[in-house]
């Protein structure tokens, strides 16, 4: 599909969504999304299949974008993206009043201050090693010994810190930082979301990536957990967005490759 063509499919998908859209705003809905007059979305700024920003006008765009847009539209408030180096970061600043919706990981820790949606996107996770491993499966990574560089507060850190019993995780903030760290202490694993562990392989003559994965990391929105009639909202938001087909076309357009709808 051509970029015009994919273009025009997308803003199709505004017009008929917005023809149809069930999702409805009570008065407390709405003075919990957007408190000030303006939704403030919390993006993770390191997700890099989610948001990115143009280097030359220092725009944010991305399937979370797009989403954050859709909802203020909807509402009939400007929308603030609010941009974060890590999930870690996001998750830190719920409560702060810096954001009124988030979009990243949903782990059972961050659950315990977040009133997160269902997924709507998911991501595989899985595990890089250097030239010469001998490991040759996901389940053979949980061995003592083994050091598995990793990107500290990332949804697939929190997922690994509850699920291994052997293996040592050795954190660093960044994903970049832990492909830097793999290397200079010749550690004996990387932990990384699929699409982005793909390019780093090609960084390292020699290396591979396991088969299969440790677990998806389920992407999905949220708002702070006082924030009851917000977060009914975003529930239904979500479903809509997936059902309507507006995930998978801001897929397409963002040429998001490595995400799925999520079921």
């Amino acid at each position: 599909m051509t970029k015009a063509r994919t273009a025009l499919v997308f803003f199709l998908s505004l017009f008929i969504t917005g023809c149809s859209m069930s999702t409805s705003f009570s008065p407390a809905a709405r003075a919990e999304l957007a408190p000030g007059g303006t939704l403030r979305a919390g993006l993770n700024m390191s997700n890099f299949l989610l948001t990115k920003r143009d280097p030359a006008t220092g725009a944010i765009s991305g399937v979370a974008a797009d989403l954050a847009h859709e909802l203020g539209r909807r509402l009939g408030v400007p929308v603030q993206l609010v941009p974060y180096d890590s999930p870690g970061k996001v998750a830190e600043a719920t409560g702060s009043g810096e954001w009124d919706i988030a979009f990243l990981g949903a782990e059972p820790q961050r659950a315990n201050v977040i009133a997160f949606t269902p997924a709507y996107v998911e991501i595989e996770a899985t595990y890089l090693l250097p030239p010469g491993s001998a490991i040759n499966s996901i389940e053979a990574v949980d061995r003592p010994g083994v050091r598995i560089s990793i990107s500290n507060k990332s949804a697939y850190e929190l997922f690994l810190t509850r699920s291994l019993k052997h293996a040592e995780l050795v954190r660093i903030d960044g994903v970049e930082a832990s492909y830097q760290q793999f290397i200079d202490k010749k550690l004996d694993v990387l932990a990384g979301l699929r699409p982005r562990l793909v390019s780093d392989v090609e960084r390292l003559p020699g290396a591979r990536i396991l088969p299969g994965q440790f677990t998806a990391i389920q992407q999905a929105m949220g708002t702070p957990k006082a924030r009851t009639a917000a977060a009914q909202v975003l529930l239904e938001f979500v479903a809509e967005m997936k059902a309507s087909g507006f995930v998978a076309e801001a897929i397409e357009r963002n040429q998001a490759r490595g995400l799925t709808v999520a079921p």
